[in-house]
């Protein structure tokens, strides 16, 4: 039974109702809790928060396998929220269609709802030490990179990547030992993780952060690409794009999660893709936003908070057939990988599209 600490229901809503969800679900969750989370608050009043681990579908070590994670930004509740929503409608799904068992029977399903647990009570991007987890890693961009790509001068200031020589923080520890578990013999995995609050359109992201050229599976992200368009030509919200083509940061817990996954299975195929919902539309459609930090990354009109929430279902939906049916759709012979590739070079980086060769290491 989950022990609920009911004196931050009011601080941790998404907490409860993953916590409901935990209960109405245990017939088909498997949930682990690798780590709590120690949060001080009033009084220096400490509470550990759990980090939660939900895995469904397939349990063999070999299934395909699909990740969603949401809350590493605090501040960023709406991410949490779709994970939570899509969770819900699965479990209604199970209750009555044959179809959705059949389809987890083949694939394992991971979700980590809420990775930092005290940034999301504090309402701030950063965890409770001050820390950006997504400017945490070990890991340093080659390009030059403004403020927002991470900065060690204050923890007053946003984006700070914490100390030099400091472990990574609790949250990014819990999250890597979980992803290199999930990850460990795989051959065909993605991950979402579920942000807000850049630019005025639904981004797609994939590596790299830290750099702008491309990167080892430029050609496969191309594919899966071109497999969500051509599947869904009137669901045009997202915008399909390497990161660095925004922006490029020191410290992407991705970036470093995905060169792990390479170093140790240079013969699998892992696609570590990233939502980035534009919250910048609903700040242009209500200018209310402006007027609260946590409106400016959520939205906060019911009928445009329920959009959101099933809005990526499809998404979802997509993410959990690609990840089945990867050796299908992803290039595999050399010929099938240099035309994607170039492709590829064509839509995101016209300037590099004569060359024909994948970039090292793919």
């Amino acid at each position: 039974m989950i022990q609920r600490i009911y004196h931050i229901k009011r601080a941790l809503p998404e907490l409860f109702e993953l916590e409901e969800l935990i209960e109405q679900g245990r017939e088909h969750l498997r949930v682990s809790v690798p780590a709590h989370i120690q949060h001080t608050y009033k009084h220096q009043q400490t509470v550990p928060l759990p980090f939660y681990v939900l895995e469904a579908g397939s349990d063999a070590p070999l299934a395909p396998t699909l990740v969603l994670v949401g809350g590493v930004h605090g501040i960023e509740r709406i991410g949490t929220q779709v994970i939570l929503s899509f969770l819900r409608t699965l479990l209604q799904r199970l209750a009555w269609e044959p179809i959705i068992h059949e389809q987890l029977a083949q694939i394992r399903l991971v979700m980590i709802p809420i990775v930092n647990p005290g940034g999301m009570w504090q309402n701030s991007r950063s965890n409770p030490n001050g820390v950006d987890l997504m400017r945490n890693a070990p890991v340093d961009a080659d390009d030059n990179t403004f403020l927002v790509g991470g900065q060690r001068l204050s923890k007053h200031l946003p984006w700070y990547r914490g100390r030099k020589d400091n472990q990574m923080e609790a949250e990014n520890q819990a999250l890597t030992q979980a992803i290199r578990q999930v990850l460990s013999h795989q051959k065909h995995a993605i991950s979402l993780d579920c942000h807000s609050g850049f630019g005025a359109k639904d981004r797609i992201w994939f590596p790299y952060a830290k750099r702008k050229s491309p990167w080892p599976n430029l050609a496969e992200a191309f594919a899966l690409t071109e497999l969500f368009e051509t599947t869904y030509p009137y669901h045009d919200v997202y915008l399909f794009e390497p990161q660095s083509q925004s922006y490029t940061t020191h410290g992407d817990i991705w970036d470093y999660l995905y060169d792990d996954y390479l170093a140790t299975q240079p013969d699998g195929l892992y696609l570590p893709l990233t939502l980035e919902m534009g919250s910048w539309l609903w700040v242009r459609k209500n200018p209310r936003h402006l007027l609260r930090y946590h409106s400016l990354f959520n939205p906060i009109l019911p009928h445009r908070h329920n959009r959101i929430l099933r809005r990526h279902l499809t998404l979802f939906d997509f993410l959990l057939s690609a990840v089945r049916s990867m050796p299908t759709w992803a290039p595999t012979h050399m010929e099938e990988k240099r035309q994607r590739h170039h492709q590829a070079l064509k839509r995101w980086y016209p300037d590099r599209a004569h060359s024909n060769l994948p970039p090292q290491g793919a």
